[in-house]
């Protein structure tokens, strides 16, 4: 699909969203035509960001292996086709969810070096250092990977037991060492970042062709990389922590003052966590437990509009917007305040989530004005992340779902290629609060529980999700990149589905809006709202900024109640596409 392809499409939709024409059904739903329909398919489903990733996890779907098998070969084979986010040197959370209605969290976040301490990024006037040495680029700007490790973990006790661990990893070593052709928007991609990338040799070499650029349609493979899979099929998961590749992780870190050592990489662990679990309008919402923010601050702003009519506001309704900017509002400035990795510090998650809490901050919320976040500071409950992230969804014949999102933080990460592996690493350290009380680089300001420490996992707005119907089967589930965007992402798609009746493609599809306490400024897609919403909420006192960019990359996957149909839906801000059988 080309870039043209995807921006008339996405143009459209959104165009007949916002139109003062679009017939309304179901209290400002939107008709049927306004979206393509989802993928459908009556065995399994995989959405992803990448088709060719995609269809890998469908393959071993038909090969008998489980949605984890699926989805442990989709995050391997992302890593190649889809670097900007798909990676061995990064981390996430992986969702899952059996056919029995066992749900569990498996965090493989990255950790903080030993190395690392609170002030490491400070310079001598105590002001975050920029640029090499800093948070977000070069060899200092890492955590310790646990991409690797997750998928082991997700393996071990949740595999189908059919297919062995190198058999998941032959698909994405595979399509490293043969290569494949090169769509648009990854070589725009890597133009696009070409003076960073360009700033290392290793990453010049792999991913600008010694400063030549890789074209579209381009064969393009990485032979370091097909190595490094080879390696991890021989020797197994351990290796990248312990073997070969460790040792060159170790060793160009050291050569070139990075803060990842051998016993770092050794001392790595993966971590099975238990997920948060909520209601809305009787549906249940179960999503990411720290150290993601993504589920109790998603729950928090469910638990907040379930006090509100939203379905009689209207989908495009400045009324609606109103109260989910202030919803947002009040959850992020308590992200500001309370969230970290909770091995380390008290996060009042319980008090959070609760929905006697969101009645009391529900009843701050004006109907005829906006708030201001100067005024609206974190609450008192009991007790008390990129752009360039990517998500899948998988689902498989017997009812097993995974919902998986996986980062390098930044678009292409810290840039720096480690030599000889072909790994792209993270620059994931950026998302600790090198300053508390001081904006990273997505503007979210963070506490002290979100310091830097070792061995610390920093905090992220990472929200793979699932939504349950009222008997306890699996409706469906949606995850999205896109840094702080990504919870609100996740509600407005949660939202549009219970409260207007949207199937899961048009939920995805719908113009976006996003607010995250500081700046105090509601952010809207371009073509996402129209010139009488805009005013109406002007009116109210809300400040409103248009982005360039659109928001997030949802994938997202939905069980059709009466035949079990598996429905896929991959956002058309991207070049997603799912793929079933």
């Amino acid at each position: 699909m080309t870039a043209k392809n995807v921006s008339v499409r996405l143009l459209l939709v959104l165009l007949f969203f916002v139109s003062p024409a679009a017939p309304l059904l179901n209290g400002g739903g939107v008709a049927r035509a306004a979206s393509r329909e989802p993928v459908r398919a009556a065995h399994g489903m995989v959405a992803s960001t990448s088709r060719l990733a995609s269809q890998v996890g469908v393959d071993v779907l038909k090969r008998g292996g489980n949605a984890v098998d699926a989805a442990i070969a989709v995050a391997f084979a992302l890593a190649v086709t889809y670097p900007a986010a798909g990676n061995l040197g990064g981390g996430g959370f992986m969702m899952i969810r059996l056919r029995d209605g066992r749900t569990t969290a498996i965090d493989y976040r990255e950790m903080a070096p030993a190395a690392a301490n609170h002030d490491v990024y400070l310079d001598a006037t105590g002001q975050p250092k920029k640029g090499e040495g800093g948070s977000l680029v070069g060899y200092r700007a890492s955590g310790v990977p646990g991409t690797v490790a997750g998928m082991e973990l997700a393996l071990k006790k949740y595999g189908s037991g059919r297919l062995t661990w190198a058999q998941l990893v032959e698909p994405a070593r595979r399509l490293a060492a043969e290569g494949f052709a090169l769509p648009y928007g990854l070589a725009r991609s890597l133009k696009g970042n070409a003076k960073e990338l360009g700033a290392y040799p290793e990453s010049q070499k792999v991913y600008l062709k010694g400063g030549q650029f890789f074209g579209e349609g381009e064969v393009w493979r990485q032979p370091e990389l097909a190595a490094t899979f080879a390696r991890l099929q021989r020797s197994g998961p351990r290796e990248f922590y312990e073997g070969r590749t460790a040792q060159l992780i170790a060793e160009d870190m050291r050569a070139h003052d990075g803060l990842i050592t051998l016993e770092d990489m050794k001392n790595y662990v993966a971590k099975e966590r238990v997920p948060l679990h909520t209601t809305y309008r009787g549906y249940e919402v179960i999503s990411m437990p720290p150290p993601s923010s993504g589920g109790a601050v998603l729950i928090e702003m469910l638990n907040i509009l379930e006090g509100f009519d939203l379905r009689h506001m209207g989908a495009n309704s400045s009324e609606r917007y109103h109260v989910e900017t202030e919803a947002m509002r009040r959850a992020f400035a308590d992200r500001a305040e309370y969230m970290g990795d909770a091995d380390f510090v008290s996060v009042p998650v319980a008090g959070l989530i609760d929905k006697s809490y969101a009645e009391s901050l529900r009843k701050g919320i004006k109907m005829e004005r906006a708030s201001t976040s100067a005024e609206v500071k974190a609450g008192r409950p009991a007790g008390a992340e990129s752009e360039d992230t990517t998500h899948f969804t998988v689902v498989d014949a017997e009812g097993n779902c995974v919902s998986n999102t996986y980062t390098l933080n930044d678009s292409f990460g810290s840039k720096v290629v480690m030599k000889g592996t072909g790994i792209l690493m993270n620059d994931e350290m950026d998302d600790f609060a090198a300053k508390p009380g001081t904006p990273n680089a997505y503007g979210l300001i963070q506490g002290e529980r979100n310091s830097v420490a070792p061995r610390k996992r920093p905090l992220s707005a990472m929200t793979p999700t699932f939504v349950l119907r009222p008997d306890g089967s699996l409706w469906f589930a949606v995850g999205s990149p896109g840094g702080p965007t990504i919870i609100n992402t996740v509600l407005q798609v949660i939202t549009n589905v219970i409260d207007f009746d949207m199937n899961i493609q048009q939920a995805i599809d719908a113009p976006r809006i996003h607010h995250q306490w500081l700046p105090d400024e509601i952010a809207y897609e371009p073509f996402g709202m129209s010139a009488d919403t805009f005013r109406a909420l002007e009116a109210r006192g809300h400040r409103l900024v248009a982005k360039p960019r659109y928001m997030g990359d949802a994938q997202g996957i939905m069980i059709e109640e009466k035949t079990g149909v598996r429905l896929g839906a991959s956002d058309p801000r991207n070049y997603g596409e799912p793929v079933g059988y």
